[in-house]
């Protein structure tokens, strides 16, 4: 008989950061903490704390990491032959979602219905987002189809609103959205796909959508061309709609997307016809909010995986986070997570307020803006743990693949820019009660002061016949900044609100990591995750 030898190390193994779970996504942020407060949603603080705790779990972070590598499968037919048009997940997936689901991210401010819910509901998707990205999609989906129901066809909010909101991941609904097609992408007034009546007030849906959101979803909305014009349906999951293949996407890779086609698939109409586009921005314009808190969320979770390795890390006889250079990319990327999360939760809370004339332009802007910051913060926080940040096991290559995500779904850079420009012309409150907000902090900032009267020009310039497209990005950016920069200077410790306006406001540099001499970088970033 042969003994073999148990395997031993031929070294001892030093200098490596210790794991961060367990940890409160709750507790460790003080800007969601005091934000939350602040805008109206203290008294959901003990629900956040439950799922923060939950988030921060070794259990959650395993569950998302078999999510994302047993990857959804598409079945189209049983072994008889017949279309079933079914996706396989993972357990984990279900686990995820299901989490969720029970501690209401999906529904709570259309079950809960008082002030500070949509912060409170907010900050649920918030931690949850920090977990996986890929699950927050049809959470985020059947959160806003809600009012869209609401909005345009009580008699079907009345019949699938207990369903949608449900905390029971086995009984209640998902929703999901179909829109895109190949020939049109975000035109979807160029959409072909066709919408006929039948005389029992549905309509018979015939065409291909390139973009099935959460095929699995038990119901979608979907635009489709009728006799009077693009018009919203609602189709339920069945026959009619087949599943083609699933997308191969870049991030959130647990997530299912399908190409889709319709075969004469029922469907009933939201609105009316010729509406479709007004009918169905009710939802998109709550999964626009719900892209600007992933986006947020995941410079959260950046900024904690980099801090937390920096501090455990020793490199050149010091710690990495006592080096000046490092700490100063530290500093940065905290900086940037904070306004990103006070800003989200404040948009949040203006949706608590109604639809007024903030909220149509501040979501427009920060969903452009805070979704355009993502990509470059993951890879900076994710070149803080240098070699190990590649690796997947580390999360970072996760939390990079899913950051340009937010910025395309719901309208790309452009549409969401452009938007901003039409909210100004449509809406002529819009844009005084935006600048009204961020000049609640005059006098607080001279930086603030003298970039919200350089924007007063800029704005001029465009009225009085500027090339208002061609500059469209500039001017979100700018009513961004100011946004961010308001909040922080009114409500952030003085250390965060000058060193946000030293960077952002004062000519700063290209690049996170180019702070200004004189910001006090380790106050911000103990302030970012408590030693």
């Amino acid at each position: 008989m042969t003994t073999v030898e148990t395997a031993r190390a031929t070294h001892e193994v030093t200098n490596q950061p210790p794991p961060l779970e367990p940890a409160n996504l709750f507790e460790i942020d003080a800007a969601l903490r005091e934000g939350i407060e602040r805008e109206g949603g203290g008294w959901g603080a003990d629900r956040v704390r439950e799922l923060g705790g939950l988030a921060g779990s070794a259990e959650a972070r395993q569950h998302a990491w078999r999510a994302e590598r047993n990857e959804p499968r598409l079945r189209t037919h049983d072994r008889y032959g017949h279309r079933v048009d079914d996706v396989e997940l993972d357990p984990s997936w279900h686990w995820l979602l299901g989490t969720a689901v029970a501690h209401e991210v999906h529904s709570l401010a259309w079950r809960v219905e008082r002030p500070g819910a949509h912060v409170v509901n907010s900050a649920l998707k918030f931690v949850w987002s920090q977990v996986d990205g890929g699950v927050m999609c049809p959470v985020s989906m059947t959160f806003s189809v809600v009012p869209a129901l609401r909005a345009a066809a009580p008699e079907l909010a009345a019949q699938w609103e207990p369903r949608l909101t449900l905390p029971d991941y086995e009984r209640g609904a998902r929703a999901g959205m179909a829109m895109t097609e190949k020939q049109g992408g975000s035109d979807v007034r160029a959409n072909t796909t066709r919408a006929e009546p039948v005389g029992d007030g549905t309509y018979e849906i015939t065409g291909h959508k390139w973009f099935c959101s959460y095929p699995v979803a038990d119901v979608f909305l979907v635009l489709a061309q009728a006799p009077g014009g693009l018009s919203c349906f609602l189709v339920e999951r069945g026959p009619g709609l087949e599943l083609q293949q699933l997308k191969d996407k870049l991030g959130t890779r647990s997530l299912p997307t399908a190409e889709a086609e319709l075969r004469a698939a029922r469907g009933r109409l939201v609105g009316a016809e010729g509406r479709g586009v007004p009918a169905i921005m009710q939802m998109v314009n709550h999964t626009r909010l719900d892209c600007l808190i992933g986006s947020a969320a995941g410079m959260r979770r950046g900024v904690t995986e980099a801090i937390h390795h920096a501090r455990h890390r020793t490199a050149f006889g010091a710690p990495l986070a006592e080096q000046p250079a490092m700490r100063n990319v530290l500093a940065d990327l905290a900086l940037e997570a904070e306004a990103a999360t006070a800003a989200a939760l404040r948009v949040a809370r203006a949706y608590d307020e109604g639809d007024g004339p903030f909220r149509r332009l501040a979501t427009a802007v920060m969903k452009y803006w805070v979704t355009k910051r993502g990509p470059a913060h993951a890879a900076e926080a994710l070149e803080c743990l240098g070699g190990n940040g590649t690796v997947e096991d580390s999360g970072m290559p996760l939390l990079f693949r899913d950051s340009p995500i937010n910025s395309t779904w719901e309208g790309s850079g452009n549409v969401a820019a452009l938007d901003v420009l039409r909210a100004m012309v449509k809406d002529p409150d819009a844009l005084p009660a935006f600048l009204d907000e961020c000049r609640l902090a005059a006098g607080g900032d001279a930086r603030l002061d003298a970039h919200l009267d350089a924007l007063d020009g800029t704005l001029a310039d465009l009225r009085a016949g500027g090339d208002a497209q061609f500059g469209a990005r500039r001017v979100v950016e700018d009513l961004a900044v100011a946004l961010q920069a308001s909040l922080l200077v009114r409500h952030a410790p003085a250390a965060v609100g000058d060193a946000f306006c030293a960077a952002r406001l004062g000519g700063g540099g290209r690049v996170y990591g180019t702070l200004p001499a004189g910001v006090d970088a380790a106050a911000i970033v103990d302030r970012a995750l408590a030693s």
